[in-house]
């Protein structure tokens, strides 16, 4: 089955990266799971919104640049944000990101031993371009 982004997902990649929506393009193309797009470019009181209510660990994220973004699995007809879901969305992601040429990193491998060292914790839903 092939899916496609809603323009509401496509409206909030406006600011972001040209790679990774190219990547986010192609992934919805290979996925065994339907998603959306959340969370593109932030403004930095969103961000802080995020910090203080301890939904992100930094104030120095990548979607204060459009070099992030967060996709939610898209299953039976509404969002869901069980985790069984992102390793088929991490799979499509990371697959577009090969055939592509770029590179990306998922917040789902974050484990306090990687180089992020503001990140200490798994963010299933969040994808970037590394720095």
């Amino acid at each position: 089955m092939s899916y496609q982004l809603s323009q509401k997902s496509l409206d909030k990649l406006h600011g972001v990266s040209f790679d990774l929506v190219q990547v986010v393009k192609r992934a919805i193309e290979l996925t065994d799971i339907d998603f959306g797009v959340s969370e593109g470019v932030r403004t930095l009181d969103r961000q802080k919104e995020l910090f203080d209510a301890r939904k992100s660990r930094t104030m120095n994220s990548r979607h204060l640049t459009g070099d992030a973004v967060d996709l939610y699995a898209h299953v039976d007809g509404k969002a869901s944000w069980k985790p069984r879901y992102y390793d088929y969305i991490n799979d499509a992601m990371q697959e577009a990101a090969l055939e592509l040429g770029i590179a990306i990193r998922w917040g789902g491998d974050w484990d306090g031993d990687g180089d992020r060292t503001d990140q200490t914790f798994n963010d299933l839903c969040h994808w970037e371009l590394p720095a």
